[in-house]
């Protein structure tokens, strides 16, 4: 292992960081996880008596809290945010308090803790709509909604802080799908899974619309490997993640042939339904696969069955219903201030 030993994880009890924390006290890191806990405090229970994990209920925004806790870090993984369009527009002023003023707090607070590496969770959504096949790196950011904007803000401003000593380093995922301990069934391929499964049919809005994907374990996967990468290869850099670019209709398909074949579902019916939201995203992970030798080995397909087998052996009661699923619910239901 690299000498950056002990890792804080903001958001470490969310969708992708109750997936990455177990992986990284596998690999032996210190872990400090600083969340909220909206979500269930119970999500990272597999680890909760391991002795290399610390979870600290608290606020991003709580300055204090990060001048304690941020001393003696080595690195930073900065998943924590109000995660997708709907959350965020529900109060833009919160969502721009946690998602970029938290975040430039956290990056300051980090530098001057003595932080030697700062790994931000951005999004492929900052792209906007592009008419190109292969949507790169370097094209021009057209963010279509404030949740977008205010990370392409943050990434402009993690960038800008990148000083001899404190390495910088941008993700933009593509939209996460498959099983985790802090489910989400808000996100494309996990709607059409659960509905398949619940409902037995699946509803497509639109259909022609592209999606850019990554399983839960490539993307933890790869947040883990970031902590290891040496500084020149990662320090000031962007790299797309998501490996499999599928139209909304393709990824109907894929989900009713594997929620078939795992559960014997035989008549899933596949229904389209116009839509007003023709948003689409696509793109090009060559430069990480080129620069990083990252490549994600684990298809769509493979998170449906995941999925599928979460649904069988009951991990998910009241998936239709059960707010902690639904980040818009959740957030309307506790109103955070």
């Amino acid at each position: 292992m690299n000498k950056l030993k002990n890792v804080l994880v903001t958001g470490g009890a969310g969708y992708v960081g109750s997936v990455l924390v177990p992986k990284l006290l596998v690999k032996g890191y210190r872990v400090k996880v600083i969340d909220l806990y909206i979500y269930g405090e119970g999500v990272l229970d597999i680890v909760k008596d391991h002795p290399g994990l610390t979870q600290i209920k608290g606020d991003i925004r709580d300055h204090a809290l990060l001048k304690e806790e941020l001393p003696g870090v080595d690195a930073v993984i900065h998943l924590a945010c109000i995660s997708n369009d709907p959350s965020y527009e529900l109060d833009p002023a919160l969502g721009k308090s946690i998602n970029y003023d938290a975040l430039v707090r956290v990056v300051d607070t980090a530098k001057d803790a003595g932080v030697r590496r700062f790994i931000y969770a951005s999004s492929s959504s900052v792209y906007g709509v592009k008419v190109e096949e292969s949507v790169t790196e370097d094209m021009t950011l057209e963010p279509l909604t404030d949740y977008s904007k205010y990370k392409a803000l943050g990434e402009k401003y993690v960038l800008s802080q990148r000083s001899a000593g404190f390495a910088v380093l941008v993700l933009r995922p593509a939209t996460v799908c498959g099983y985790s301990p802090r489910l989400r069934l808000d996100l494309s391929v996990n709607i059409l899974t659960n509905h398949a499964v619940n409902k037995g049919r699946i509803t497509v809005f639109g259909g022609g619309q592209k999606r850019p994907n990554i399983h839960i374990e490539d993307m933890a996967d790869l947040y883990a490997k970031s902590l290891e990468y040496p500084t020149e290869k990662i320090d000031g850099k962007i790299f797309n993640a998501g490996y499999f670019n599928m139209r909304m209709i393709e990824i109907a398909h894929a989900v009713k042939k594997v929620v078939s074949d795992e559960l014997g579902k035989e008549n899933l019916e596949i229904v389209t339904t116009p839509t007003d939201d023709n948003r689409s995203y696509h793109i090009s992970s060559e430069k990480i696969r080129r620069e990083l030798g990252f490549e994600a080995r684990r298809p769509v397909e493979e998170a449906v069955k995941d999925l599928c087998l979460a649904f069988k052996a009951g991990k998910v009661p009241n998936p239709l219903e059960d707010k902690r699923y639904y980040n818009i619910k959740t957030m309307q239901e506790i109103q955070l201030k």
